[in-house]
Order: structure tokens, then sequence, then C-alpha cells
């Protein structure tokens, strides 16, 4: 019998409402139970968490790990080693591969290439068109029935209001969720936020009523289906607003959830004045009063998730000019101590809060069943956190393949110290700790 004790940690498990200094057993990969224990076995594996955060594995459901197809980029054995490092034990990649992930068997090929690498659990998402091409539905049940835990066509959205409507249909009948990318094509499609600072610099411009059209043309095809339905990375304060109306009725508050991102809650327009291309997103960074909507939409739980985009790209791409570079940025491996900077240190929320916007609630959005709860029984998916470390963002010395993260240099307190999966431990910066 495999068995780790965790020691003195302060215990957080939102799922269960724990919030308390004690000891967590791990045996044979479950939880076991949560109590002090005096005198532990022999040939337990004994981690000293005195001081520390004992979380359920953190949870992220959107990232891209670029397997099949632009394995330059990352692959999925490299991201999951970001994940792992970052203190997420489960992830939910995006299908914007080459091919795309829009058959049962690329669905299966995920899940392979996840158990080979054998470090973080990867959860793959199938897309909802086939080739992500917005046309014609990809094989929906063949998916679910492989283990899709959701359907996006994320890196554009699904644009046809008569495919949208199918999709949400047949979804619905799956019981897995949608999430959409929310960007009108007419309207999306610029390099920054549309604005003043977008004219002088001379570049197209991406106004937020691309994204806030979708979301509300979604809400309203989706009454009478009922669909569970997820917005990805919100960027638009008047988004907030939108799914806020939304979950107010007593139909949308069952369906309609959204996520928000570390650099949206982080970061300004202001990033792309020197055409630094790490601050070219998808979608765009916005203005002040958009990160103070999007905070003030997670104090009141209008969004629920917390999801990085975990978007790798190689240097080559980024060192292309501002309007040719791709969108995106890297973030598994420092989302963390992004998040409680900008959430706990902005006394928006607190420590149970957060953690359950990447424990439990994402684990009942997709869902993973075991995941996100110290309940006697689950996987034992443990994250070890040391609220108090203060450290430099160094993408040097990150575990995946790319280095496109304007957070670089940046200092933060907080970080994940000890990374276990199915009771095994995938990553520890603490070895004097474990005995």
């Amino acid at each position: 019998m495999s068995c780790i004790i965790i020691k003195n940690g302060r215990v957080i498990d939102p799922a269960n409402q724990v919030d308390t200094v004690t000891d967590l057993v791990l045996e044979n990969g479950k939880i076991a139970n949560l109590q002090t224990v005096s005198k532990p076995p022999a040939d337990t594996t004994v981690i000293d968490a005195t001081d520390r955060i004992v979380s359920p594995g953190l949870i992220d459901i959107h990232v891209h790990f670029r397997e099949p197809g632009q394995e330059e980029k990352e692959t999925i054995a490299t991201g999951s080693a970001a994940a792992v490092a970052g203190g997420f034990t489960s992830v939910c990649c995006m299908p914007n591969t080459n091919p795309a992930l829009d058959d049962d068997g690329r669905i299966e090929f995920v899940y392979h290439q996840a158990a080979r690498a054998n470090l973080a659990n990867v959860f793959p998402v199938g897309a909802i068109t086939k080739g992500r091409e917005g046309k014609e539905l990809a094989e929906i049940g063949l998916m679910a029935r492989a283990g899709s835990v959701g359907f996006t066509d994320d890196g554009c959205a699904v644009a046809s209001a008569g495919v949208m409507a199918k999709a949400l249909n047949y979804i619905q009948m799956t019981g897995k969720v949608v999430m959409q990318h929310c960007e009108d094509p007419e309207l999306g499609g610029g390099v920054m936020n549309a604005g003043t600072l977008s004219t002088k610099l001379g570049l197209k411009g991406w106004p937020r009523v691309a994204e806030e059209l979708i979301i509300q043309r979604d809400i309203l095809l989706n009454q009478g289906i009922g669909a569970r339905y997820h917005v990805q990375h919100l960027s638009s304060g008047g988004s907030v607003e939108i799914i806020r109306r939304a979950r107010q009725d007593l139909f949308g508050q069952a369906h309609v959830t959204a996520e928000a991102s570390p650099h949206h809650l982080l970061l300004t327009e202001e990033g792309c004045a020197n055409y630094d291309t790490h601050y070219k997103m998808n979608p765009p960074l916005r203005q002040k009063h958009d990160i103070e909507a999007l905070r003030q939409g997670i104090k009141d739980g209008v969004i629920t998730i917390l999801a990085t985009d975990h978007a790798p790209h190689t240097n080559e791409e980024k060192s292309l000019e501002f309007a040719a570079a791709p969108y995106g940025i890297i973030g598994l491996e420092c989302a963390l101590p992004l998040y409680v900077e900008a959430l706990i240190e902005s006394e928006t929320i607190d420590w149970p809060a957060m953690l359950a916007m990447m424990t439990n609630q994402p684990a009942e959005l997709c869902p993973l069943p075991g995941k996100g709860t110290f309940s006697v029984g689950a996987d034992a998916d443990v994250t070890i956190i040391d609220p108090k470390h203060s450290w430099t963002i160094d993408v040097d010395q990150f575990a995946g393949k790319s280095r496109n993260c304007p957070f670089h240099g940046r200092k933060v307190n907080s970080r994940a110290m000890t990374t276990i999966v199915g009771g095994q431990i995938k990553f520890n910066l603490d070895p004097d700790r474990v005995k």
C-alpha cells in the first residue's frame, strides 16, 4: 500500500467548505481522510506542510498544447511538465491543433500521449465544427464517448447562428459543456483593443462589441435548449454585465458560466505601446476599467472559473512585426502568483474563494469526476502552496517549450511547491520537507 501523509498544512477544500490546519492522508492514489496522524505507519512518505496551503490539485480548463501538428511550440509532454511546475494537476487542452481535434481518434490520441508523459491529467476538448471551419458539426457524439470533456472552436467563434443553434442542441444531449470563443468575425480580428491608442499606433483595432454581440446572441439562442454554455477568456467589462443579467434570470443561472485569465486581470492595452508582441492577445488587452469590471464580476460570482489560456509560440513567430505575430502568451507556470496579485493582494477575494475557481468549480463544469475535492475516495491530486514565497518570474527556467510571456522579470508572491497527481509526487521544490 502506497501512503503519503501531508502534515500540519492549512487544508483548503472549497468543495466541502473546509479551511483548517490538519493532516491529509493519501492511500493508493486516493484521498483516505483528513485527520491528525500522531504516528505515521512505517514505509509512509511524510510531507511537512507547516505554513503551507494544501489544496485539491489545481485545474486549468483552457490550455493549448499544440500537439498534433505544432510540436515545435509545445507538446502534450512538455505542456504537462509546465502544468505540474505551476501546481496544475489537471488541464483541458483546446482543439485548435493541426489537424484539429474533431473526431474520436484524435481525442483518444490526446489521452494516449498524456499517459505516455505520465505527469498531469490531460483532458481533450473537441471541436464543435469540422476543421473548426464553422460550417458543419464535427463528430460530437463519437468524441463525447471517446472522452471529450467539452466542445469549442477556440481561436475563433462559431459565427453562424444556425450552426451554433444546432451545436447547442446536439451538445446539450451529450451533457457536455459548450465553450465559446466570443468574437464576431466581421468586427473582430484586430491586433489590439480598438480606441485612441490603436489609432495612434496605426494598428487595426478590435472593439469590445465583437465579444459582447456573440455572448448576447448565444444566450438568446440557448433559451429553450438549455445547453451548458461557457464563455472563454472574458476581456470586456460590458461582457460581464451581459452575463450578470443572464445569471440573474432563473433560466440563465444554471447554464451560463465564464472564465477570466491572468493577463486580462492585470495588463492593459498600454503594453502594446512599444509594439511588444508579448502583449498581443486574443481577445486583446483592454483598459483599466475592464480589469475593474472583471474583478468585480469575480467578487460577485458572475465569473466562476480562472483559466490561463496558455498559448505557446516560438521566439521566431513572436519576433515578427506586431500585425503579423501570433496572438497569445504562456501562463501555466506563473498563473498562481498572478492570480494572487490580481485577486488576493487587491482584496477582491480570499484564498478559499480563489481556490474554488481553480478546483471544484472547473471540475464541476466539465465535469471531471474525482477531481477538485478532498472528499474520501477522490483522486489524490494535491497542490501544496507556499503563500509567502517571493520570487521573480524567469521564463528561461520554465519547463515548457516556449518563452512568450510579458510577465518575465516580474516579482511575485506565492508558489506551488509540490504537485501530487494520483498519489505520486510529480513536481517538488521542497526536497527537505519530504521524508
